[in-house]
């Protein structure tokens, strides 16, 4: 199947530089109006000067390949628990939730997932929260969970930075996130996209939206990201993204969307199976604490407006999604080939 016919590389992705970040809150407000036109218009951006180091992001892709290069032995070792935590084989996924959903076969990448590292008297472990953990560790990788924790880490803190921003292009005021965020629950995924010939509706990662408030990805150079483009020119179009070194790829998520009453987009994108070489991805989920309650916010309601969804948790949402898109139960039947 060839991709020719639908798919342009003239994409409208806006390029933000967050240097301004430094300053503060005087830099978020410089900032705010770029980002709106971002998450109005299009559902994505790029960003640099981001303050996550190139060689933290270099040595997390190395241990995306390091963990895939394992024999399956080792990779069913750390299978895939209750809170969507460890190994998801090749091909035993694709979304069913999204309105983008087609009946597109199985996925072809594998991938590997963790959330927030929680001490064993954390409130959430001792309440037997769902994706509290634990996180599946493989036991024979030196130095592997504390790289992916440092990485974590990292790119959490770049999150939050951009919080008071993304409050202030909906002229709310800058601290309106902070105590949702104050502990995210994210979702962090090292895939494994191998170079295959690709069948017809066969995808790396079929059309969906991202449940969660926003997605961070280190861009790798290595082709294969497309979103579908909604509005302009190029509507109902496919876009490559475009390789800028050392950005992140950010998008909107269904929660963000949900939360502005559709006023910032979560737009259609999938992954197109690599030519002749392997992808490695390594996105990180950003979402609010499980208890927070989504519901529109102030000035994204009016008469001609109306509020679209009821209230609802982040817990409730995500039990739903991850229940319909990743059920452990697909992963249950997997034998080692001997």
């Amino acid at each position: 199947m060839t991709m020719t016919s639908d798919v342009t590389s003239a994409t409208q992705i806006p390029l933000i530089d967050l240097a301004p970040l430094a300053n503060g809150l005087e830099g978020a407000q410089e900032l705010a109006a770029d980002l709106r036109h971002a998450l109005e218009e299009v559902g994505f951006l790029m960003i640099v000067n981001h303050g996550v180091s190139q060689d933290l992001i270099d040595q997390t892709f190395a241990q995306a390949k390091r963990f895939h290069d394992q024999d399956m032995a080792a990779k069913q070792a750390v299978m895939m628990n209750e809170h969507n935590n460890g190994y998801m084989a090749m091909a035993r996924y694709n979304v069913r939730t999204s309105r983008v959903s087609d009946d597109a076969l199985p996925d072809m990448n594998e991938s590997f997932f963790t959330k927030r590292e929680r001490t064993a008297d954390d409130p959430l472990v001792l309440a037997g929260r769902r994706f509290a953990g634990p996180n599946e560790w493989p036991s024979d990788l030196p130095g592997f969970r504390d790289a992916l924790l440092e990485y974590t880490e990292a790119v959490d803190a770049l999150g939050r930075r951009l919080l008071p921003a993304v409050a202030l292009s909906l002229d709310l005021p800058a601290d309106t996130f902070d105590a949702a965020f104050a502990e995210s629950q994210f979702s962090f995924r090292l895939s494994h996209y191998p170079g295959v010939d690709r069948a017809v509706d066969q995808f790396g990662f079929s059309a969906h939206t991202d449940a969660n408030f926003m997605t961070f990805l280190a861009q790798s150079g290595v082709p294969g990201l497309q979103i579908k483009v909604e509005s302009g020119e190029n509507e109902g179009k496919w876009c490559d993204v475009p390789y800028v070194p050392g950005s992140f790829v950010v998008n909107t998520g269904d929660m963000l969307h949900r939360w502005t009453n559709g006023r910032f987009k979560s737009t259609p994108h999938r992954v197109i199976p690599p030519k002749g070489q392997a992808r490695y991805a390594i996105p990180y989920f950003m979402g609010p604490h499980i208890d927070t309650v989504i519901s529109c916010l102030p000035g994204c309601s009016d008469k001609d407006h109306p509020v679209q969804y009821a209230p609802i948790t982040y817990d409730d949402y995500i039990s739903w999604w991850y229940d319909a898109n990743y059920n452990t139960a697909d992963q249950a039947d997997l034998r080692v080939e001997s």
